[in-house]
């Protein structure tokens, strides 16, 4: 095997890998609104716009022949739509969020996951020379270093209980 067909096939995987572990983020999702049979703390929109993007690269993985976009883009799909039907289901106790200069709403873990998924995805996309690729995954990078920066200008508040335990 020639080192560009050993460097791409070990991108892809690494791509395959990360957008993998992004999708499961939505898991520990999917497992609190089972368990309080709510969505109170939980954000629709990340469920329905992965679910977009994914169903629109499942048609261009398919239109390329592209087996990595395929499967990586089908399990995504899979994912997010059982995440989608999951909070529908729990939505009708969905409680009023205010506004406040608070990341406890947000997710750490996804940021991080985007953001190892959208670069590895440029990087491939780069390696292919396929803006298409290229171009879409740019904005993942951009907004995840925008979370970490809310991050670390409001650093989520530590569970009491943990505090405790500290002491």
């Amino acid at each position: 095997m020639e080192a560009g067909g050993l460097a791409d096939s070990l991108l892809s995987g690494a791509c395959v890998l990360f957008t993998l572990g992004m999708f499961s983020t939505g898991l520990s999702d999917l497992k609190h609104m089972r368990m309080t049979r709510s969505v109170d703390s939980v954000q629709f929109l990340p469920f329905l716009t992965t679910d977009v993007n994914n169903l629109s690269w499942l048609s261009y993985g398919a239109l390329k022949g592209n087996w990595t976009l395929i499967v990586v883009n089908a399990v995504g799909a899979v994912l997010q739509t059982l995440y989608i039907l999951v909070y529908l289901h729990y939505c009708h106790r969905k409680a009023k969020v205010i506004r406040t200069k608070s990341t406890k709403r947000l997710s750490f873990s996804l940021t991080i996951a985007t953001l190892l998924t959208s670069a590895s995805w440029t990087f491939y996309g780069f390696r292919l020379k396929d803006p298409y690729i290229v171009v879409p995954n740019l904005p993942g990078i951009l907004t995840s270093f925008i979370r970490f920066w809310l991050f670390w200008k409001y650093p989520q508040e530590q569970d009491r209980n943990y505090q405790l335990l500290q002491t």
